[in-house]
């Protein structure tokens, strides 16, 4: 599994983030995972996805 560093891509928030800094950060640029930080604490861990898993988990927003 790639495991990318805290550096790697362009790290963008959603356009539905809560003005308040209230939101997460993923980044684009790794191929077959998505790494997803808080955006409050960017030098601080991050959690890698598969591809898979967050198209799963962006659809269940979606429908909900």
């Amino acid at each position: 599994m790639i495991t990318p560093s805290r550096q790697t891509g362009s790290w963008r928030k959603s356009s539905y983030s809560d003005k308040g800094g209230d939101c997460v950060e993923v980044a684009d640029g790794t191929p077959g995972v998505v790494p997803v930080r808080d955006s409050k604490n960017p030098a601080g861990p991050h959690l890698v996805f598969g591809d898979g898993a967050w198209a799963s988990f962006i659809a269940a927003l979606k429908n909900d």
